[in-house]
């Protein structure tokens, strides 16, 4: 299409500069023509005068060499032959013309041009008395019938150019502004079938690519909206059945030993693999949206505060003493609702699996601006090798474990352009610090503890979910 513009925009304009600089160069070769006889006509006038008064050769002469052709040998004065029938003869100066031009001219007694060798003459006549008609003829060169002609083709010539290369610049804008929106359109449209539910296309362009790209966008979240809700079955079960299934396992811990207990604890492993397998199944199929992408974001603070008012039912049930800070106001992160609350899950899954009854927790938000920090803390007896613990975070083969844990909160982190450490906390026991990036970037040195990163995945000797 592009090049299509192009070719249409340089053939109108080609036409339009030939209809033009043709005639034009046509008008300028006849006016150069015009001006050099009319030069012409006015030096042979001047000797008009002379003529009248006197036909004296040597005055003659005289006034012949005072015009500027006549100094230059380009004019010469053809007097009327006296007592004689033969016609003209050339009196003074060098002629060019020949006898029967002159005569021609003599009788009709009007002004002629004829072509002659290296340029043409003007042969004008001049009444000189009883004694007949005088001719006065001036040579006038190629080279000044031709004065100036090159130059203004040339002129010409460069306008024409210069019109047909803006013409084809303006041709090939227009052209990008049409093409470019299909092409990203296109695009879009590939990376949505490759299953980047994050994608959009700018609203911009002409009219009918502006609709399509709108149709597009419109398209694309419904999609996404198609998308989570099969998922929400998947998400439900991690965010109800997780907790229930941790109340059981404790409770089963507490009946003691006897074959009813043992079944029961049987049991509760059972159901937490059969669950696993289901959470692991719908990670698994889940189409990996870009972050940032238009419906891809929530509000941080809405999703803590919702998933912190369902643990804290069961932290009260086990006299656990519950911290919530920095979740006042709005903070919209480049993640899903779900991964978001996924990860929340996973972190305070581990603090009441791996601490006892009654130990304290407690998140906190911050922002920084380019990078929101939710910091979930506990004051257990903490981690004592960090790095096998986020290394067990992708032990996906761990028998009772999904494996996912960490790996679910570095997932979340990473694709905003963060990470996750561990350290210690300032309640006494582990803190893990979960840096979300708002733009993409990462996140800048320092801070204590053991950061998670891709380079990192080796399985633990240790079964623990973390």
């Amino acid at each position: 299409m592009r090049w299509a513009l192009v070719k249409v925009c340089l053939a109108v304009t080609a036409m339009v500069v030939v209809a033009f600089a043709v005639p034009l160069g046509l008008v300028v070769k006849e006016m150069a023509r015009d001006r050099a006889f009319s030069d012409a006509e006015r030096q042979a006038a001047t000797i008009g005068p002379t003529l009248s008064i006197t036909t004296d050769r040597a005055q003659l002469e005289k006034a012949v060499l005072t015009t500027e052709p006549g100094a230059a040998g380009r004019m010469a004065v053809h007097l009327p032959a006296t007592g004689e029938p033969r016609g003209v003869e050339v009196d003074i100066g060098h002629g060019h013309a020949t006898r029967e031009e002159l005569e021609t001219v003599r009788v009709s007694g009007r002004a002629a041009i004829t072509e002659v060798t290296g340029g043409s003459v003007l042969l004008q006549p001049t009444a000189v008395g009883p004694e007949g008609i005088a001719v006065v003829e001036v040579f006038v060169p190629q080279d000044a019938v031709s004065h100036g002609v090159v130059t203004a083709w040339l002129m010409l010539a460069g306008v024409g150019v210069a019109l047909v290369v803006g013409s084809v610049a303006v041709a090939d804008r227009l052209g990008v502004r049409m093409v470019e929106p299909a092409r990203r359109l296109a695009g879009a449209a590939h990376d949505l079938g490759e299953g980047r539910l994050g994608t959009r296309v700018p609203e911009e362009g002409p009219d009918e690519l502006r609709s399509a790209a709108v149709a597009f966008n419109s398209m694309a979240d419904q999609v996404v909206q198609l998308l989570a809700n099969e998922r929400e079955l998947a998400a439900d079960l991690s965010h109800r059945l997780r907790t229930p299934l941790t109340v059981l396992r404790l409770n089963a811990a507490s009946l003691g030993e006897g074959p009813a207990a043992e079944q029961t604890r049987a049991a509760v492993e059972q159901l937490e693999r059969e669950v696993d397998t289901i959470i692991r199944t719908a990670r698994e199929q889940r189409p990996q949206t870009q972050p940032g992408g238009p419906g891809a974001g929530c509000d941080a603070s809405e999703v803590i505060r919702e998933r912190m008012d369902f643990w804290s039912a069961l932290a009260e049930d086990e006299g656990r003493e519950v911290r919530l800070a920095g979740v006042d106001r709005t903070v919209r992160i480049p993640v899903a609702r779900p991964e978001l609350a996924a990860a929340l899950d996973a972190l305070l899954g581990n603090v009441f699996r791996h601490t006892p009854e009654g130990t304290g927790f407690a998140v906190d938000v911050h922002h920084s601006g380019d990078a929101v920090i939710v910091l979930v803390s506990d004051a257990g007896g903490g981690i004592a090798d960090p790095k096998a613990a986020l290394a067990r975070g992708g032990a996906r083969d761990a028998v009772g474990s999904t494996g996912l844990g960490l790996d679910i909160v570095r997932r979340v982190a990473e694709s905003t352009g963060g990470d996750v450490r561990i350290g210690r906390s300032v309640l006494g026991g582990t803190e893990v610090r979960v840096w979300i990036g708002l733009d993409g970037q990462r996140p800048r040195g320092g801070g204590r503890g053991h950061r998670v990163g891709r380079q990192r995945r080796r399985r633990s000797a240790g079964r623990a979910n973390l």
